[in-house]
């Protein structure tokens, strides 16, 4: 039998929910371009319910446990004497969601002797050392695309709620306050600006895609160019490199992975190449941007706005400058966390584990680490990490 080490976020403050403000979500069986949405033979929770906490559990007690498995499950993860770090050494299998990320690093991964399957329950895999899960011989994998349509959405909100001055307003009205000019001081139209991503992928074309109906000017670089009916559907320009990306657009959306080459790319150089009064958008990972470099472009005025719901590390501490620096439009790591996303994504992870515990194989899109390489939608995503 198997331990199944597994690591959500903490319950509401507020208790479990005893209900919901739907009772449904829609059902979604493709996602833009075919891929299927998450099979597995059988789900013991009701789409639409809070699966992502604690309590929820993925929906996979149940199933678990009824195989004899041990399931332990905490949002208790950071330091020598958390349950993640004590119940590590003989789990078979880790779980782990990127809003509130276990981080398996190549120390951690040296002391879990058992480990033989960690699994993102949703999509980016960068929390785990993938050269040192390759060289344990770990399989990683994730559950691709199950959240993809939420982050973009989300990103669409956040490059709206900054250049139209959303949340000052907002927070105006809900202080008792009318003054129509200390809202509208920060406030324009997105239609005719230039707006790109940083990166193409599934979310990258999806954010695109929900972007062309503002009648603006689209861009995009990404390593691999997109194919040119997709440019022309869209009216996409495409850019060799991030450099003249950035200084051709208004506003960015990073939806680029992180690995080494990623790693703090919006740093004071680029952000002083961009347009002054430029908006930024991250809900990619926290450490593609440099922090501190974040932090004086605001107060300069050289950025507009900046706004994202990922950070580092996670959960955030409280002293975090993002939280407080001008003109953000921060979120906790919540993009792909919907309750619609967790549907799918608590499915995909039922769906890995009944193919793993039935040796079956597991989807080619859902690997990242497998046979003690790179595989998958890994191979695509993180060729840095396989020249370690």
């Amino acid at each position: 039998m198997a331990k199944i080490l597994c690591v959500l976020f903490d319950d509401p403050t507020t208790g479990y929910p005893p209900q919901y403000a739907r009772k449904d979500i829609p059902k979604i069986e493709v996602y833009p371009g075919g891929q299927t949405v998450p099979t597995p033979k059988h789900i013991d929770f009701v789409p639409g319910e809070l699966l992502g906490c604690v309590s929820g559990g993925l929906g996979l007690r149940e199933y678990l446990e009824g195989l004899g498995h041990t399931f332990v499950v905490t949002s208790d993860k950071e330091g020598p004497d958390s349950v993640f770090e004590k119940e590590l050494p003989d789990a078979d299998i880790v779980i782990s969601q990127p809003f509130w990320p276990a981080y398996l690093t190549a120390e951690r991964i040296a002391k879990a002797r058992k480990l033989k399957l960690a699994i993102t329950a949703g999509i980016g895999s960068d929390h785990v050392d993938l050269d040192a899960a390759i060289k344990a011989g770990i399989t990683v994998v994730e559950e691709t695309f199950s959240n993809s349509i939420s982050v973009a959405e989300h990103a669409v909100m956040m490059i709206l709620s900054l250049v139209r001055n959303y949340i000052p307003s907002h927070e105006i009205a809900a202080k008792g306050g009318w003054n129509i000019s200390d809202c509208v001081s920060r406030s324009y139209d997105i239609e005719g600006m230039h707006v790109g991503t940083v990166a193409a992928g599934r979310i990258g074309v999806a954010v695109l895609k929900r972007l062309k109906p503002f009648d603006v000017h689209l861009h995009y670089f990404d390593k691999h160019r997109l194919p040119e009916s997709v440019e022309k559907e869209l009216g996409l320009t495409f850019h060799p490199s991030v450099e003249e990306l950035v200084a051709a657009c208004d506003a960015i959306s990073i939806h680029a992975p992180l690995y080494p080459g990623t790693k703090n790319l919006f740093d004071e150089k680029l952000l002083n190449s961009m347009k002054p009064g430029s908006y930024v958008v991250n809900c990619a990972r926290g450490e593609i941007c440099d922090r501190d470099a974040i932090v004086r472009a605001l107060e300069s005025g050289q950025l507009a706005g900046y706004a994202g719901d990922v950070w580092f590390p996670q959960p955030a501490p409280k002293d975090h400058p993002w939280r407080t620096m001008p003109h953000n439009g921060m979120t906790p790591h919540i993009s792909g966390a919907s309750l619609s996303g967790q549907a799918r994504y608590a499915a995909g992870t039922r769906e890995i584990l009944e193919c793993w515990f039935e040796d079956r194989p597991i989807r080619n899109e859902y690997l990242i680490v497998a046979g003690g390489a790179l595989a998958g939608t890994g191979a695509k995503s993180y060729d840095v990490a396989a020249k370690k």
